[in-house]
């Protein structure tokens, strides 16, 4: 249902971008990297946390990694990862395929400044085996996303 639900939110929004489908695993940044043949800071990561009370999905490139205290201090809250059974509960995207797009209800969605390297980034689509190619900047308009700096950036 997922792969579908992010294929009707293209469809409705902005037409012009298609799913790419891999018969490879794209579950981890690394595989993603190779299913599509990109560098892993261009595989578009979805973390699904739960900050207090709110649940929240960043958006950061394949390399850079979550720094907590910058999330502290940004959102007010000791961060959580999401479990796996919760994550699709509440995104209604299995781990792995999480993204941005067509989301079981709306959640809050941030882009972390690590996208801005890239002209391209290539988030997953709702499956482990589905992405799409698109420019950071596009993805953070498609979903009303704010840009935050919570990540320290790696090459």
């Amino acid at each position: 249902m997922s792969l579908e639900s992010v294929r009707a939110f293209f469809a409705e929004k902005a037409p012009d971008i298609s799913v790419i489908e891999s018969p490879i695993s794209s579950a981890t940044v690394a595989l993603a990297a190779e299913a599509y043949g990109v560098e892993p800071g261009r595989i578009a990561k979805t973390l699904s946390l739960r900050i207090g009370e709110r649940v929240i999905l960043i958006v950061a490139a394949g390399t850079s990694r979550m720094d907590n205290k910058k999330v502290k201090a940004q959102f007010g809250g000791k961060p959580k990862m999401l479990g796996l059974e919760e994550v699709a509960d509440i995104t209604g995207h299995e781990v792995g395929g999480v993204c941005p797009f067509g989301l079981k209800s709306p959640l809050p969605i941030y882009c972390d400044l690590s996208l801005k390297a890239f002209d391209v980034v290539v988030p997953a689509a709702g499956s482990t085996h589905s992405a799409v190619r698109i420019a950071p900047d596009r993805l953070a308009e498609l979903v009303a996303a704010e840009w935050v700096d919570v990540c320290e950036h790696r090459p």
